[in-house]
């Protein structure tokens, strides 16, 4: 078979592609997530033939694409008002909704279940090719099944290649990881796969959802699918692909000594290591991860890598999807520490206090990098230096530290801040390496870093999780003025020193919002606790 490669700028394209579907025959379309394979969505025969070129198993459900609401009434029985609230909201976009089906749908299309997966995308391409169509399409990720989704032209044509009609070139994919999927066919809304609309958008909007367990862990054998991406081995390239789940540290540590010949790294880190590197976006960034992931699993095969140690993505925003995706392209196979570093930070005043004391209950050992300060840091050199930037007024006659001094000064401008933190965190980080060693040596399996400046002074580094507290600002300013015995306006200089929610919030694994009920507080500390260890 000849393929032939589609212009979506030429009309004739996007009716020759349309003529196409509307007859039966496959088309492979770019859509803001990934390419899909589509046929026509009505057809059965049409829909057994994208699981015949894909080699994908015929109980994997397929996605039902549409290019205007009007289109569902043919597809499904009814649109609940939660329905209505997330379509409004998302549509057209990234999110697939599940809802009971109508007759018109095949089982073909749905993997024999009563329910259908109905997307109305935000690329005008695919949404061209729908209207020309005229006919809804069942689109699934364009490559052969079980490899990394195409999200690059040029990884499409690579696989489908003789084996379809037509391929459209559309550039690259915005997202870079396939829809957000969510069953409203269930009793409470269910999230079956993360993708580029997070849990908490979709909360934003309806409440509360339940996350299905299959998002994070493999599925029992023998388990029914409900979506795709659930169940079955996917994006995996040829290369065997080990998650590391440990500190940045540890991970440089473990790429430049272990026998592995490759790293799947976030960008900048490759810099530290002496093994052939591919980047999928930037720490903390779970935006930029998803839109690398999948072009980065290509080239890691392209580059003839064996074994990889891949960098663990975050489990929170978009980062969920990026960490779903990476598993199942690994085989649920991971790397862990003998002994985890988890920071714990937040603003001032949230209440990082009583998270520790809750943590040191259920047996985590604690550093508390607040003492350490306090504990020969703030001398010989590391004072010195302090004086010559912000005078001997933040010492008394003996020229001993006076923290409240050194408060005072440091606090006051944001570049005394900065300056601040330059002078001491080096001094800080190499405590902070010794406490940890000594814990490790113990043989302690599970250590908390309690440090306000995690992020600044560079200690997230050693940790392999990160919690982070926040709160309400007036709540905030109540407890430091009580706390510290301080004024209102000396509690507000230091929490006007520190960084917003959002600086802590989108960098950590895990966020705990403190709005003073006790409860609530210890229910989140013991749920955190228990993902931690297991």
């Amino acid at each position: 078979m000849i393929t032939r490669i589609l212009n979506p700028e030429r009309e004739e394209d996007i009716n020759y592609a349309g003529e196409l579907l509307r007859n039966g025959k496959l088309c492979a379309i770019p859509t803001e997530t990934v390419y899909g394979l589509a046929a026509n969505a009505l057809d059965g025969k049409a829909v057994k033939e994208i699981f015949e070129v894909k080699g994908r198993p015929s109980d994997n459900p397929l996605i039902v694409h549409i290019s205007d609401i009007s289109e569902l009434k043919c597809l499904v029985k009814e649109v609940p008002e939660k329905a209505k609230k997330l379509m409004e909201a998302f549509w057209p976009g990234p999110l697939t909704i599940i809802l009971p089906k109508t007759d018109l749908v095949p089982y073909a299309t749905t993997g024999n279940l009563d329910t259908v997966a109905v997307r109305f995308p935000e690329n005008e391409i695919a949404r061209a090719v729908i209207k020309a169509a005229g006919v809804p399409l069942a689109a699934p990720s364009a490559n052969i099944s079980g490899e990394p989704s195409p999200t690059e032209f040029k990884y499409v044509y690579e696989d489908l290649e003789g084996r379809v009609p037509a391929v459209i070139d559309g550039g690259d994919c915005a997202v870079g990881v396939e829809s957000t999927v969510i069953t409203l066919a269930t009793k409470k809304p269910r999230l079956l796969r993360p993708g580029g609309i997070t849990p908490e958008m979709i909360e934003s909007i309806i409440g509360e959802i339940d996350i299905d367990k299959a998002v994070t862990e493999q599925m029992q054998q023998g388990a029914k699918v409900s979506s795709p991406g659930m169940k079955y081995k996917h994006y995996s390239p040829d290369c065997s692909i080990i998650i590391a789940d440990i500190s940045f540290e540890d991970y440089v540590k473990l790429i430049n000594e272990s026998d592995c010949d490759g790293a799947l790294c976030f960008e900048g880190e490759e810099k530290f290591l002496n093994k052939k590197a591919v980047t999928f976006g930037k720490c903390y960034d779970g935006l930029s991860q998803a839109h690398r992931l999948f072009s980065a699993l290509k080239e890691l095969d392209e580059l003839g890598l064996k074994k990889v140690y891949a960098r663990c993505p975050q489990k929170r925003g978009v980062g969920l999807a990026v960490y779903n995706r990476l598993i199942r392209s690994a085989g649920y196979s991971f790397y862990r520490p003998e002994s985890k570093v988890i920071g714990l930070t937040g603003t001032t005043g949230s209440g990082k206090s009583t998270v520790c004391k809750e943590l040191k209950d259920l047996g985590f050992k604690i550093i508390d990098c607040d003492k350490l300060t306090k504990s020969g840091i703030y001398e010989g050199e590391c004072l010195k230096e302090l004086v010559n930037f912000f005078g001997s007024g933040i010492t008394d006659e003996n020229g001993v530290l006076v923290r409240k001094n050194l408060a005072a000064v440091a606090f006051k401008t944001n570049e005394n801040t900065k300056k601040l933190n330059e002078i001491t965190h080096p001094y800080i980080m190499a405590k902070i390496r010794s406490e940890i060693e000594k814990y490790k040596e113990s043989g302690a399996k599970f250590i908390i870093l309690d440090a306000p400046t995690l992020f600044e002074a560079g200690a997230d580094k050693l940790c392999c999780k990160i919690i982070s507290v926040v709160s309400d600002k007036e709540l905030r300013l109540r407890r430091i003025m009580s706390r510290d015995n301080i004024t209102k306006e000396s509690a507000l200089l230091r929490i006007n020193a520190q960084k917003s929610d959002e600086f802590y919030t989108e960098k950590s694994d895990y966020v705990i919002k403190n709005d003073g009920n006790v409860e609530a507080l210890f229910e989140s500390v013991q749920r955190i606790a228990a993902d931690v260890v297991r």
